[in-house]
């Protein structure tokens, strides 16, 4: 522990023995119905905490789907983040991505490339593109199908990242196959 850490913790415990001290003087003699009380406003609070995050995930979940709600239309709610996350099929696996409209075609990372069956040692990394965190080199591949719900691409020009990304991207080339998008109310509709 840093002197800092320690100094902290001596404050946090000589407050806790202030206040511990003065609930003691406050209630001598009637210690068991403090504690009654302590217990009972414990659970109180133990319980509006419990029902306030299975609210939240509840919520979460509900808003985090992705809804197809005709054919060629699909609408997407935005993450938490800031950010619209389309779940898509790419050659049959599921991959997550993130829209970026500041990216010009699909971005795989190296991990996603490898689950949909592609040899990322066979690569050729001859392309460059320049990102927030600097010029990275780049693949060209050709991803046999995507499918977001019942649309389904064939032959699809992409990208795979030679640097360290988390996730893949939906950039601006995919984006334009659709014939609109629109974003209102935390939600992204995709119409084909």
């Amino acid at each position: 522990m840093t002197e800092d850490q320690i100094a902290h913790l001596a404050k946090k415990l000589i407050l806790l023995a202030v206040i511990g001290g003065a609930l003691l003087f406050a209630f001598r003699g009637r210690m068991l119905a403090a504690m009654r009380q302590a217990v009972i406003w414990g659970l109180l609070f133990l319980g509006v905490t419990v029902g306030y995050t299975l609210w939240q995930d509840l919520q979460r979940g509900v808003t985090r789907t992705q809804v197809f709600t005709e054919a060629g239309q699909v609408s997407v709610p935005r993450g938490p983040d800031g950010h619209y996350h389309i779940t898509m099929k790419v050659d049959g696996t599921p991959l997550s991505f993130v829209v970026d409209t500041g990216a010009t075609d699909i971005v795989l990372s190296l991990d996603d490339a490898r689950r949909i069956g592609i040899d990322t040692d066979r690569l050729a990394f001859f392309g460059n593109a320049r990102t927030a965190n600097g010029t990275v080199e780049t693949a060209k591949v050709v991803l046999g199908e995507v499918q977001i719900g019942g649309i389904t691409d064939r032959n699809v020009p992409a990208r795979v990242n030679g640097g360290e990304m988390t996730g893949s991207l939906l950039g601006m080339r995919y984006l334009e196959s659709f014939a609109a998008i629109e974003i209102r109310d935390g939600r992204m509709t995709l119409t084909r």
